[in-house]
């Protein structure tokens, strides 16, 4: 059996390839290394506690330098003063020629640094003396290194993809005056209710349990190295999750010493540890002289939530200078690569180096440096696939768009118009112990292109109902949130349902580059947005229902937007089931709290989506005339 470390978790692989590029630039590396010195402090908080900081600074002292930072929890490694982050590999390498001070810092508790270290940590507005939060540690780093660092010009920009995101937006709490400029990029913002460990409710198990396992595991002091994390006995994840068994058993291959792991199964409803974990709740304390640019990428599998709902909340109730980013990529992946593809779907153009040298850069020039105006940097820049264009747009969600609903009928179609037919439905018999996989492939790691995959192979599935347009005869482009309102009766007392939002090909579609393509693209149902509800949290995420068995009830949800448009001579599909396994945890499908069933819980249920005069289940579309 291979070792898995705990580095090899999925948010904190995507972390390191974000940071450490897939090239090798030896002129640049060169550079770097002649053109700056590294040391390494123990920053010190105000209530005694010291963190680890890495500080590139640049040879030329011409002019003072802007400072650009990151506080992550996945180690400012490399460790040692002759030992330099490969910049080189990233567009990090564009501000080092711009003579910026690098700085890198291990947050409380991790890695290097001193403290305890708590997940999300919560935010406490009017602290008082000694107290600390990730705001108020951000507040003193700024503050040391301004009053520390020879030859700076006293304004800081933080950025930071997916947990470092989380950091970055509560960096913009801090209130320092030298904080001028915060680009939370991915950010990791409510793990109750859309990002990476829970959406509505129901549990992400492949990333709470592989990044966990690994993350989670305790130190008992300062280290460089966490160790070895699970051994996991096969690379098949379906496998793997399925003869672990119920969520309760994973809890006990897990262990008592991951704290967060354990603390999840203590609160299976949105209660206030949720909501004090929920970042949204504060941005109305950024201040007027902080920009932030909110980063993200249509197809990110674990912070795509984060990033819409950032941008609306910090729009919603902060008075700063705010705009929002969102292009054709997986996580993080504006900052690596082309992000020309995302599996088996085309963008045709290099749209990570847009992203760098079009928006970011200019962004922090801007704001750090007092170059580059940027008055025509949108405040919505949003990538459309299908069309495959980006759009600057004045607002976000865009004026004009009408909420359209489209109707679940009869022979799998889907129609403009309320049926009129009684007593219509459609029905699948739902087994969690045959669970419909969220993707064709086996598979280990959860993975990233599974936001655009081709769904032919759940349309096949008893399991699945599927319901299309006729061929559009005209362009359709969606531009917002999606409403799922469906009418169901179950013979069980609880059941998930996922909602999948697809694109399908004309049988003669192929992309001008397809004798290089191994896949066949005709007919291809291309995954736009697909999104799961927890059925007991229909009515309230704080007090879960039991649903009545085979009483019609009314289940609505959002998916998060979408901007893409379904191009002449394609259809659009509705898919519908309620399992999506191993991404989601198994429902028992009976009404009790997950985290304590029994494997004699786990039953077959019946599930009727009705589409008929009296309960018309629809899909509303944000469509963009």
């Amino acid at each position: 059996m291979k070792k898995y470390i705990a580095l090899t978790s999925f948010l904190v692989c995507s972390f390191c390839t974000i940071v450490f590029g897939q090239t090798t630039n030896p002129l640049d590396s060169a550079w770097i290394m002649d053109n700056y010195s590294k040391q390494e402090v123990m920053v010190p908080m105000r209530d005694g506690i010291k963190l680890f900081t890495s500080i590139y600074t640049p040879k030329n002292t011409s002019s003072p330098s802007p400072i650009l930072m990151t506080r992550t929890p996945y180690s400012c490694s490399p460790y040692g003063v002759d030992n330099y982050r490969p910049f080189w590999n990233t567009h990090w390498r564009y501000y080092m020629r711009r003579n910026y001070i690098i700085v890198i810092q291990d947050v409380r508790g991790r890695y290097m640094s001193e403290g305890t270290f708590m997940d999300v940590r919560p935010y406490t507005e009017n602290k008082k003396g000694k107290e600390t939060d990730e705001a108020s540690d951000t507040y003193d780093a700024i503050d040391w290194l301004i009053k520390n660092i020879p030859n700076n010009n006293a304004k800081v920009g933080i950025f930071g993809i997916s947990y470092p995101g989380f950091y970055s937006t509560a960096a913009a709490l801090s209130n320092h005056p030298s904080l001028v400029a915060v680009s939370p990029q991915a950010p990791v913002t409510d793990w109750f209710m859309g990002d990476d460990f829970h959406h509505n409710g129901a549990f992400f198990l492949m990333d709470g349990f592989g990044f966990y396992s690994g993350f989670g595991k305790p130190r008992t002091k300062p280290t460089t190295n966490y160790g070895p994390g699970f051994e996991f006995p096969t690379k098949d994840a379906y496998k793997f999750y399925l003869e672990a068994g119920t969520t309760k058993k994973l809890q006990e291959i897990m262990g008592d010493s991951i704290a967060f792991f354990k603390e999840m199964y203590q609160h299976p409803n949105l209660d206030d540890w949720w909501k004090a974990r929920n970042i949204r709740n504060f941005v109305q304390h950024i201040p007027a002289h902080t920009a932030t640019l909110v980063v993200g990428g249509l197809f990110d599998a674990e912070d795509l939530f984060g990033a819409w709902k950032t941008y609306e909340a910090i729009e919603t109730k902060a008075k700063n200078n705010n705009r929002v980013i969102m292009g054709p990529w997986s996580h993080g992946q504006w900052s690596r690569g082309e992000g020309n593809k995302l599996g088996n779907v085309q963008f045709d153009s290099n749209t990570s180096w847009y992203y760098q040298n079009e928006i970011e850069i200019p962004f922090f020039m801007h704001h750090l440096e007092g170059k580059d105006k940027i008055d025509d940097l949108a405040e919505a820049t949003i990538f459309f696939t299908g069309e495959n264009k980006w759009r600057h747009l004045p607002k976000w969600p865009i004026e004009g768009v009408q909420m359209v609903p489209v109707f679940l009928d009869s022979d799998e179609k889907l129609n403009w118009k309320s049926p009129e037919i009684k007593n219509s439905f459609s029905e699948y018999v739902s087994d969690p112990n045959k669970p419909v996989p969220y993707t064709e492939d086996v598979h280990f790691g959860r993975t990233s292109a599974y936001m655009t995959d081709d769904q032919r192979f759940a349309n096949r599935r008893t399991d699945v109902l599927s319901f299309q347009t006729e061929v559009l005869t005209e362009d359709l482009t969606l531009a917002g949130p999606v409403i799922a309102n469906i009418l169901t009766s179950i013979t069980g007392t609880d059941v998930d349902f996922v909602v999948k939002l697809i694109d399908v090909f004309p049988s003669d579609f192929k992309y001008e580059n397809d004798h290089e393509a191994s896949y066949p693209m005709g007919d291809y149902q291309m995954l736009v947005r697909g999104e799961v509800m927890r059925g007991k949290f229909r009515n309230s995420f704080e007090k879960p229902t039991a649903f009545t068995p085979n009483k019609v009830e009314k289940v609505s949800f959002e998916l998060p937007d979408v901007a893409h448009t379904f191009k002449k001579g394609h259809r659009l599909m509705i898919q519908i089931q309620s399992t999506w396994f191993p991404l989601v945890d198994r429902n028992p499908q009976k009404f009790l709290n997950i985290y304590d069933a029994n494997p004699q819980d786990y039953q077959k249920i019946n599930v009727k989506i009705h589409h008929d005069a009296v309960n018309a289940s629809n899909v509303v579309l944000p469509i963009l005339k």
